[in-house]
């Protein structure tokens, strides 16, 4: 297993390359900013992007995911549930995609938004358990992701209570690699830590640790985080509108 976080600040978020080694097979999940630092990364550790995977439609930057594909020859992966203006590989709750000895699941999660997906993780030159899971804008260390992009932020909530319910049940020794950390608009207690696992947040979040629907839904919607200033402009630009773009 090859893993590489790249944890960037303005905007702030994290991206990952990762992937199988022996067979030089790699992912590269929600880039930011330019292509050259997940080039060379892939270079410098000898694997072939295979797969570039946005989690859901950014709203906070322009996604470089579709750059980076056409770079690369790389399959740019979204969710099916998804409407955008270009052709993508669609993929579904339980789909996978193989890297070699690295299996990753697609787990379908809406909340933050409706097509949001998580990356579940498996090495099985280790384990043909999960070793990590790539939450997005889902589960972050300290909070879950704001949810008004849904018809209403109630059901969002709602979605988003049906979605953590799935990443409870993994083992608590999963680890947590979320897109963004402390500083990111998208959550409200965010830890400087860009790490967690399912078993501390299960301890720790205060909104992940709740266990009825109802009171989850009042703690989600009580105190929304405002959406950044362009989230409109640069959600059409990353869901190819060229109107955005003018």
């Amino acid at each position: 297993m090859i893993l590489r976080p790249f944890l960037h600040h303005d905007p702030i978020g994290i991206s990952y390359l990762f992937g199988c080694g022996g067979h030089a097979s790699g992912a590269v999940v929600d880039p930011v900013g330019g292509v050259e630092p997940y080039l060379r990364a892939s270079e410098e550790t000898g694997m072939r992007i295979k797969f570039v995977v946005d989690t859901h439609i950014h709203a906070d930057h322009v996604s470089s995911g579709r750059q980076l594909a056409e770079a690369t020859g790389a399959a740019y992966v979204l969710s099916s549930q998804v409407d955008v203006a270009f052709p993508f590989h669609a993929v579904r709750d339980n789909d996978v995609l193989p890297l070699g000895n690295v299996v990753v699941t697609v787990m379908h999660t809406p909340g933050h938004t409706p097509e949001h997906l998580c990356l579940l993780v498996s090495d099985r030159t280790r384990a043909d358990e999960p070793w990590f899971v790539l939450t997005g804008h889902t589960l972050m260390v300290g909070d879950l992701g704001r949810t008004e992009l849904a018809s209403s932020a109630e059901q969002g909530a709602r979605d988003l209570f049906r979605s953590i319910q799935r990443l409870k049940d993994l083992p608590d020794y999963v680890e947590v690699l979320p897109g963004a950390f402390a500083g990111s608009v998208c959550g409200r207690r965010l830890s400087g830590k860009p790490m967690s696992t399912i078993g501390f947040e299960k301890r720790h979040n205060a909104a992940f640790r709740i266990a009825d629907e109802a009171e989850f839904v009042r703690f989600m919607t009580a105190e929304i985080p405002p959406a950044p200033p362009e989230a409109a402009r640069l959600r059409a630009l990353n869901a190819g509108a060229t109107a955005a773009a003018a």
